[in-house]
C-alpha cells in the first residue's frame, strides 16, 4: 500500500493506489467482485461485506423486462454491502439505443495539438434530458431536450425492481472511458430531489469503483463494475463520495465482454423499446468497447410537482454547448483536475 502524501486524505490515498495498480497482481486482492461466481463465495477478501439484496420481482412483468431488453427479474442477482444499507449492485445484461444529446464534441473550444483523432476517440461525455452544466454544476429548465423514451422505460423498470416505483428518468450522463481514463472523487448532489436513486449502468471493459463516506477522510470500499452491472445508489448512499480510479484491460487482450456477445432474440415484442442496429453500427460499437468502457448514470432531477427555482437573469449568459470543460481525466488531458469532478 502506498504511503500517504502530505495532506492527503484517506480517499485520495486509495484512489492513487488503485490508479497505479497493476492488473493480475495482489494490488487488486481487496477489490470486491459482485459477479455471481465471486459474490456467492464465503471466503476471500471483502467477502464478508457482501450481502444479497431482495428485488421486487412482482413490480416488473417479464413482458416489460423483455420490452426493455432485460432478462426476467427472477434471473437478476442483486447485492449490497454491509455498512452501505441502501446501495445495491444488480447484475443484468442489457442493450441501449441512440438519442438526442449534448456532448463534449459540441463544444467549440477544444484544442488538441497532438495528432488528429477520430471523433469517437475524442468523445468523453454525453448529456441527456436536463443537460448538466459542468461550470455552474446545475440543471435548468432552459437547457433540456426530451429524455429518450427507451432509456426512460429501461431505467423505470430497473428502479421499480429495486423498490422505487414512480421513478422518472429526467437526466442522463454518459461517460466514455479509455483505458487511461479516471473519474475524480465527487458527490452527485446537483439534483433537487435526493430521495430518488441514482442508477449507474456499465458497458464494455471493467472498472474499479470506489465508494466512500460523507467525508473524504473515510477510506472507501473498492469494487469491480463489470459490463452489464447496474449500481443503484439511494438513501444513505445517495450522497456519498465516489470515484473511478482505474479501467481494467481485458486479461484476454482486446475482447468484448461475453454479455455483449449475446445476440438479441430473433423475435422481439411488438411494443419493444429495443431496436436492432445495423451490422456496420454494431461493428463500430464492439470495436470501441473492446478497449473502452461506457457508463450511463440516470437521475430524477425534480420531485413531483417541483419546478426549478427562479434565478436572476445574467448578462452575456454562457451557452453550455460552447463552453469547453470535460470531467473525465486521462493521462493526456491538459484540463486542470480541479475542474474535472462533477458536484465535487
Amino acid at each position: 500500500m502506498l504511503a500517504a502524501e502530505p495532506g492527503e486524505d484517506a480517499f485520495r490515498k486509495l484512489f492513487r493506489f488503485y490508479r497505479q495498480s497493476r492488473p493480475g497482481t495482489a494490488d487488486l486482492g481487496e477489490v470486491i467482485d459482485f459477479s455471481p461466481a465471486h459474490a456467492a463465495r464465503d471466503t476471500g477478501p471483502g467477502a464478508h461485506k457482501v450481502v444479497r439484496s431482495q428485488l421486487s420481482v412482482s413490480s416488473v412483468s417479464d413482458h416489460d423486462a423483455h420490452r426493455a431488453g432485460l432478462q426476467p427479474v427472477s434471473k437478476w442477482r442483486a447485492y449490497g454491502l454491509e455498512g452501505y444499507p441502501d446501495e445495491v449492485s444488480a447484475t443484468s445484461c442489457l442493450m441501449v439505443n441512440k438519442s438526442s444529446f449534448v456532448s463534449n464534441l459540441c463544444r467549440n473550444k477544444e484544442v488538441n495539438k497532438r495528432k488528429p483523432r477520430s471523433l469517437l476517440e475524442k468523445l468523453r461525455w454525453v448529456t441527456l434530458g436536463y443537460h448538466y452544466n459542468w461550470d455552474s454544476k446545475k440543471y435548468s429548465a432552459d437547457h433540456y431536450t426530451p429524455f429518450p423514451s427507451d432509456l426512460a422505460f429501461l431505467s423505470e423498470q430497473v428502479a421499480a425492481a429495486c423498490g422505487f416505483q414512480g421513478f422518472r428518468a429526467e437526466a442522463g450522463i454518459l461517460n466514455y472511458y479509455r483505458l487511461d481514463s479516471t473519474l475524480g472523487i465527487h458527490v452527485d448532489r446537483s439534483e433537487l430531489d435526493h430521495s430518488k436513486p441514482l442508477l449507474s449502468f456499465s458497458f464494455g471493459q471493467s472498472a474499479i469503483f470506489l465508494l466512500g463516506g460523507l467525508k473524504r477522510d473515510e477510506a472507501p470500499t473498492a469494487m469491480f463494475m463489470h459490463s452489464g452491472d447496474i449500481m443503484v445508489m439511494s438513501g444513505f448512499s445517495r450522497l456519498l463520495n465516489h470515484a473511478v480510479p482505474k479501467v481494467l484491460p481485458s486479461p484476454k487482450g482486446e475482447s468484448l465482454p461475453c454479455c455483449l456477445e449475446t445476440p438479441l432474440p430473433a423475435v422481439l415484442p411488438r411494443d419493444s423499446v429495443v431496436e436492432p442496429c445495423s451490422v456496420e453500427d454494431w461493428q463500430v460499437c464492439t470495436s470501441y468497447l473492446k478497449t473502452a468502457r461506457v457508463n450511463m448514470t440516470v437521475r430524477q432531477v425534480l420531485a413531483t410537482d417541483q419546478d426549478f427555482p427562479l434565478e436572476p437573469v445574467e448578462e452575456n449568459k454562457r451557452d453550455i454547448t460552447t463552453e469547453g470543460v470535460c470531467h473525465l481525466d486521462d493521462e493526456n488531458s491538459q484540463v486542470k483536475r480541479a475542474r474535472l469532478n462533477p458536484d465535487s
